[in-house]
């Protein structure tokens, strides 16, 4: 054949091939294409379904539901709608012809529970639980079907077919594990030693869920030891204690009588705990914080101790010290203040003033100034620990409190000059955002309310959480007072007895907020002195005091934004300080009621439910 020809037939057959593949792409772009287009039309109409039976239009639904099942006749939601909607219809011979046809067809013992519920609908009980029993009784060939069978009787509230079913396979299959799943339906059922079992046996085997048991339980028990819900899980414990010694028990034990706020009983079972597993203090540590927040000062004292006598780990041997001594100096009096410093004086002889003892050299530091009133000598002991190797972080520290001892003095100026050192040195970090605070507190407390609203706007969008509520609570209270008086003669007096209260003159504070009261009776800050004043008459223990300045602000100044703040202290007030639990459980209940945005809204209603003796929630 001659080249050319050769060619030219070469590129016939290119051509013909090229067009075959184009019509293939064509056509397989036309596959998806239409496929596509069945699949959006099939979600569309399965959206419309759905929403004509959430809105109760149930015979358009069982239409668009019929056409989804001829297309999809094996899919189980389709079936349940139609059955269901035939039901809400009062249709409940179709819906057993549709069930006895489908049974025909699928051996499917789900099927058979929900002919019982139609049957248990026209009220004829006598069918309903001979399909029942049969869906339960299909389980001895077929266990494997059991979460499908127990998912139907649960969809119509048959918890105790559904507590049943779960039972009879873990008796016939040992191996399966619904010890989780039948807790559930035991609290249900009201069965609370039951359900406290089965968390406790679902714990033994899967201790990684170990908190969210802890959850659960939670709900069903409460602050109050003599409640029979913490009785009885505290003998199912003590039992299991006997029976099989675990930590597990411990833990949980722990657990319960931290929840009952009894931290000795608590202590001796984290004792146990360390004792087998004694590489770490962390557990106890953490018990010991929480005993000093819930103001179980000697508790706390009795936990410290023991750190301080078994740690090896020198910070966690540090941190209890340091812990031990600010409880020391919270309890004393001026007469002790000689044997606390002797006290640091002994800590530094024994672990030396070094980096890693900088937490307690402030401390130190603060105690000589805010206590002992000698500011000099605190300065000058913080200067010298400027003198060691410390990280950024760690002199910023220093300097906060050189800050702090500087205002103290009022000083305001050359404290700012410490305070924008550190943000300077350490931005975009927490102590630079409590420095930049403490600048508009300064600001604040020498009257220049404007700087100090300029800086507090800034830190409404702290990363602390802390640090924005305090900026976002000070600048409300600045706005809120500044144009009531051109000369702002009440909100100065006002910053100058928070000022009093820095410096610990407790005395000299409660007298100038009750000149505010007197004299400014008529100024929108007026709770707010109430407020201030209540909270220090309940630190000199001044609690009927306390209680009549948080009465003067419900009485006075319900819609008032602290009226939520009042009723939570006047309750701690009634149930901790005053014994008159009745009244505090009033209080809390307003709280629950009435202000559900509130910050106390959760501690308000555990400490309800407990003063009631609520077993569950």
């Amino acid at each position: 054949m001659p080249e050319f020809l050769f060619g030219h037939f070469f590129i016939i057959i290119l051509a013909e091939a090229t067009q075959r593949i184009c019509y293939l792409c064509h056509m397989r772009i036309l596959f998806v294409l239409c496929f596509l287009f069945s699949a959006l039309v099939y979600a569309q109409d399965d959206a419309l379904a759905l929403d004509y039976y959430k809105n109760g239009h149930f015979e358009k639904a069982l239409l668009e539901y019929t056409k989804l099942y001829e297309q999809a006749p094996s899919s189980i939601d389709y079936i349940s709608k139609i059955i269901s909607s035939h039901q809400e219809l009062e249709q409940y011979d179709k819906a057993e012809t549709f069930l006895l046809k489908l049974m025909d067809r699928v051996s499917y013992p789900p099927f058979m529970v929900e002919l019982g519920y139609n049957y248990q609908l026209r009220n004829n009980l006598q069918q309903a639980n001979f399909y029942y029993n049969k869906a339960l009784t299909s389980l001895d060939e077929k266990p494997a079907y059991v979460s499908h069978i127990v998912r139907v009787f649960q969809s119509h509230s048959l918890v105790n077919e559904a507590v049943i079913a779960y039972e009879k396979v873990m008796g016939l299959k040992p191996e399966y594990n619904f010890h989780l799943q039948l807790a559930q339906l035991y609290g249900e059922q009201g069965n609370i030693e039951k359900m406290f079992s089965s968390y406790i046996v679902f714990a033994q085997t899967n201790p990684i869920a170990l908190l969210n048991i802890k959850r659960a339980v939670s709900d069903f028990i409460s602050e109050n030891s003599e409640n029979e819900n913490n009785i009885l899980f505290r003998k199912i414990l003590l039992r299991k204690a006997q029976q099989e010694p675990d930590i597990l028990w411990n833990d949980l034990l722990s657990w319960l009588f931290i929840q009952q706020n009894d931290f000795k009983k608590a202590f001796v079972q984290e004792k146990a705990i360390f004792n087998r597993q004694p590489e770490s203090l962390d557990r106890i540590e953490e018990l010991a914080a929480i005993a000093l927040n819930k103001n179980e000062q000697e508790m706390a004292k009795e936990i410290y101790t023991f750190i301080t006598i078994t740690a090896q780990d020198l910070d966690v041997l540090l941190e209890a010290h340091y812990n031990l001594i600010q409880l020391e100096t919270k309890q004393s009096t001026k007469e002790n203040y000689d044997a606390i410093d002797a006290h640091y004086q002994a800590l530094f002889t024994k672990f030396d003033t070094f980096s890693q003892t900088l937490k307690l050299q402030i401390a130190y530091a603060h105690f000589l100034a805010f206590h002992k009133n000698e500011t000099k000598k605190a300065t000058s002991f913080l200067e010298k620990a400027l003198e060691l190797p410390l990280s950024d972080k760690q002199q910023a520290e220093v300097k906060l409190e050189l800050g702090d001892i500087l205002v103290l003095q009022e000083k305001f100026n050359d404290a700012l000059i410490y305070y924008t050192q550190i943000q300077r040195n350490v931005k975009n970090s927490i102590i630079s955002q409590e420095a930049r605070f403490k600048v508009a507190k300064a600001s604040y407390y020498k009257g220049d309310f404007k700087w100090a609203e300029s800086q507090l706007k800034i830190l409404k969008a702290s990363t602390s959480q802390l640090i924005a509520n305090d900026a976002l609570d000070l600048k409300l209270l600045i706005t809120d007072n500044k144009y009531e008086d051109s000369l702002q003669l009440a909100l100065k007096k006002y910053a100058k007895a928070d000022l009093l209260s820095f410096q610990n003159r407790n005395d000299e504070a409660i007298a100038l907020l009750t000149s505010i009261l007197n004299e400014h009776k008529t100024e929108p800050i007026i709770p707010q002195a109430l407020y201030k004043q209540a909270q220090l008459f309940e630190d000199k223990a001044q609690f009927e005091k306390a209680e009549a300045n948080y009465n003067a602000i419900i009485a006075n100044y319900s819609e008032g934004i602290l009226i939520d703040d009042a009723y939570f202290k006047l309750a701690e007030l009634y149930q901790y300080q005053l014994s008159q639990p009745e009244k505090a459980k009033a209080l809390y209940e307003k709280i629950i009621f009435n202000h559900a945005d509130s910050i106390y809204f959760v501690d308000a209603r555990k400490r309800y439910r407990a003063l009631r003796g609520d077993a569950i929630n």
